[in-house]
């Protein structure tokens, strides 16, 4: 069997919560109430084809979690289609990056670049985005779009950089030091757009989250302050003297500091050496102050942080249930026709439908939809099975084609003489597994041997011949394409280590025989190689793989966070780059400038920063910001860092790096901690229960196999095919007699993000004729707001 590919439905982007209005008079597209019908002088087939492009519309949003309102006329849905289309989307996200790049390039900068350069590239960038927002305009009724802070923020931003670039152009002609403060707001971009509707989650996380938080927060600095106040007290007047031979715990305000430093633990024990050095006794203070402040406080920012994000996740995603659900059944109003009792979708509205929102799939794998949703093959889809249309698009279906093996069609007698068979048979068992697994573990222990013992480098050409025929032998087993099918990733990296492994093993003995050349580079690759291939045994324990499968199937949402942190980072960066630009220089390490061994500034003589020789870490331009900003997210030795630029600037800029830990530490990083344990709380669990939905089992039990070029119009081909046709099967699949044509196989039994399991555990409470709310209800609930009618969602709490 070959895979022949993945169908995949649309714009491939990871469905989430969907964005809701972030202005309370935002109003739905004027579709979702009276006057959704298309105008009554079109003709009817002009109006037939109207109508079919707003309910395709209506489901692609459904189908991807969309909120954006947007006209009904036919120009207004044509130009929606276009806005939403993959290379609109692609080029607008070009041109952020692209402006958030500038900052490479500009002073201070990592390559240098004229102003004009910069400039100009920054001018085209805001066109672009200027254009981008009036493309969405002529989408959006008027009265919405201009009461959408969204579109007001991008607005103003794009006029702001304009004057910035302006007075600051004017101010260079002049030979006048000017500063860029526009460049801060450039991550608004990032933000604002519609396609950016994960990271303003995040945000209205953040959001959400600040007056509970707020609270906790005070009374941890109340807490900060009272034991600063109780330490000036008991050692101010000791005449104590830190390592450094500075007054110790003399200054209230450098009290505070080194206190709230102490609660991250970056400066613990020093702080409280020379006191204890003095009294054993002085050792409780900070013990009782580490227990109330890190341990205590810091667990209970972590608990309402993890508390408030599930209650507001919770509720977007309860929005989000209702929305989609109106959206399909507004779908379906535009399509339904009579038939007998009930309203229905005809068969043929509803193909012309699923090939307008996802034209890409195959006709096969259309017939196969059409399957699940009319059961009974009655002619038509009713209200109910047309709802599930959107999950049912949003499901990763693999094609997979069935194929003999060559040597079976060259050499059918020998391929299956009886050695042959038995071949097979072999490496199809477990036992070939496990015995690889053995040998990749006797490898890993050759690895940490001497790599000079000509033993151990002999023994590398066994372990190494032993993988490739490995190899030789799945492939003999296996059919190649099915072998190397795009959903067979252990396959393709397995191979790829091996071939990579013995080409870098090759040329590093060739290259050892050359004595004027120096293989090292060579042979760090050839380590690196065989370090790799240890990876394999994660998906031979089964445990392992559970893990590692609920790692990678949260990735796509945690990347939601990667945005937020770059925003984040991004703004924190600029200004620190406008104010500690040039003040701590780095010298390489034989230069033999005066200044080198304190950072080209003499105010960082003796000091704690020089001597670690923290010089590198500066604000001279965006990429060693970067690193900065990292080292003070890692926390350790941050308060050096801090301390440091404080002494070349001013004390006061300790409040920069007191703002940078409270909103990155304490809380952006304890959204992404409450975001992981609540994603592997329910990944784990879900893998460990084998939860499907009804749409998933019923694609499972039609496993068919489909003829494509036998496929007549509106018939299915049943070639049943109930096994999982994993290349692991059972011992006598060799033998077995394979059907002919397709056979589709969900990609995976577990739900990709966590957003898309809650979301399903919602609408599994939600009657299926329930309409839900109203959409004003909808889109003004509150973590706090029930619907009687329908169930409180509390499984999903």
């Amino acid at each position: 069997m070959e895979s022949a590919g993945r169908s995949r439905v649309g714009i491939p982007q990871p469905p989430g919560v969907q964005e809701q209005p972030d202005s309370a008079a935002a109003q739905p597209p004027r579709s979702l109430g009276a006057g959704a019908a298309p105008d009554a002088a079109m003709g009817d087939s002009a109006q037939e084809e109207q109508s079919l492009l707003l309910a395709a519309a209506y489901v692609y949003d459904a189908q991807y979690n969309r909120n954006i309102p947007f006209d009904t006329s036919p120009r207004a849905v044509r130009l929606y289609y276009l806005y939403n289309h993959w290379t609109m989307q692609a080029a607008t996200y070009f041109f952020i990056f692209v402006d958030l790049a500038l900052a490479l390039f500009e002073e201070p900068a990592v390559y240098l670049l004229p102003f004009l350069v910069t400039s100009l590239t920054e001018v085209l960038c805001l066109l672009v985005f200027f254009g981008r927002l009036f493309h969405f305009a002529q989408v959006t009724p008027r009265d919405v779009f201009w009461k959408d802070t969204k579109n007001i923020c991008i607005m103003i931003t794009i006029l702001m950089t304009l004057v910035d670039l302006i007075v600051f152009g004017a101010l260079r002609i002049s030979s006048i030091r000017g500063v860029r403060w526009s460049r801060p707001l450039r991550p608004i971009f990032l933000i604002n757009f519609a396609e950016s509707r994960q990271i303003r989650r995040a945000f209205r996380s953040i959001r959400n989250t600040l007056p509970e938080i707020t609270y906790v927060f005070l009374l941890f600095m109340f807490s900060v302050l009272m034991f600063s106040l109780m330490a000036l007290k008991l050692f101010g007047d000791r005449n104590l003297k830190t390592v450094e031979g500075l007054p110790y715990f003399s200054n209230y305000l450098e009290i505070v500091f080194d206190m709230y430093v102490l609660v991250t633990t970056a400066n613990s024990p020093d702080v409280m050496m020379p006191a204890y050095d003095f009294s054993w006794w002085y050792c409780l203070f900070f013990i009782v102050y580490v227990i109330i402040n890190t341990y205590i406080f810091m667990s209970v920012f972590l608990a309402v942080v993890y508390n408030n994000y599930r209650k507001h996740l919770k509720n977007e995603i309860r929005k989000l249930a209702y929305m989609k659900r109106r959206k399909m059944i507004e779908a379906f109003n535009l399509l339904k026709a009579k038939e007998e009792a009930e309203f229905v979708v005809k068969e043929d509205r509803w193909k012309r439908l699923v090939k307008l929102v996802a034209p890409d799939i195959s006709t096969s794998h259309r017939e196969l939809l059409l399957r699940i949703c009319d059961e009974e093959q009655k002619g038509f889809v009713d209200k109910k099975s047309f709802v599930r249309l959107a999950d049912l698009l949003n499901i990763q279906v693999i094609t997979m084609k069935l194929h003999s093996h060559p040597l079976e069609v060259w050499i059918p007698h020998v391929y299956n003489s009886a050695p042959s068979l038995l071949i097979r048979k072999m490496v199809r068992h477990k036992v070939f597994v496990w015995m690889y697994d053995v040998i990749i573990l006797i490898n890993a222990v050759f690895i940490a041997l001497d790599e000079e013992n000509p033993l151990i480098s002999y023994a590398e050409w066994v372990f190494l011949s032993l993988y490739i025929a490995e190899i030789l032998l799945k492939l003999y087993t296996y059919e190649p394409r099915t072998f190397f099918a795009r959903n067979q990733f252990w396959n393709w990296f397995d191979t790829s280590i091996i071939v990579a492994a013995l080409v870098a093993t090759v040329l590093n003995t060739t290259l050892k025989s050359v004595t004027v050349y120096n293989s090292q580079q060579v042979l760090d690759i050839v380590f690196i190689l065989r370090v790799l291939r240890l990876i394999r045994i994660i998906d031979s324990i089964q445990r392992f793989r559970v893990i590692m499968t609920t790692l990678i199937n949260i990735v796509p949402t945690m990347l939601t966070f990667g945005g937020l942190a770059l925003v984040v980072y991004y703004v924190f960066s600029i200004i620190g780059m406008e104010i500690f630009h040039g003040k701590v220089q780095f010298f390489a390490a034989n230069s033999t400038v005066q200044h080198a061994l304190y950072c080209g500034n003499p105010a960082l003589k003796d000091t704690t920063f020089a001597r670690a020789k923290y010089c590198k870490n500066n604000f001279n331009d965006i990429a060693s910001s970067f690193v900065v900003l990292m080292e003070l997210t890692v926390v350790n030795q941050w308060h050096v860092l801090a301390s440091g630029f404080a002494l070349v600037t001013h004390e006061a800029a300790k409040l920069y790096f007191i703002t940078f830990h409270i909103v990155v530490v304490i809380m952006i990083i304890n959204i992404f901690i409450a975001f992981i344990l609540e994603a592997f709380f329910v990944e784990y669990s879900l893998e460990k229960s084998e939860v499907e939905t009804a749409i998933e089992k019923k694609i499972q039990e039609l496993g068919v196999g489909i003829q494509e070029d036998e496929l007549l119009e509106g018939q299915l081909i049943d070639n049943m095919e109930t096994s999982e046709n994993d290349l692991g099967g059972e011992e006598g699949a060799a033998t077995k007699k394979k059907p002919k044509g397709l056979m589709f196989k969900v990609a995976s039994k577990r739900y990709r993000t966590v957003d898309a399991l809650l979301q399903r555990m919602f609408e599994a409470e939600i009657p299926p004729e329930e309409e839900g709310p109203s959409l004003e209800q909808i889109l003004n609930l509150s973590p706090d707001d029930t619907y009687l009618k329908n169930p409180t969602f509390n499984s999903a709490a």
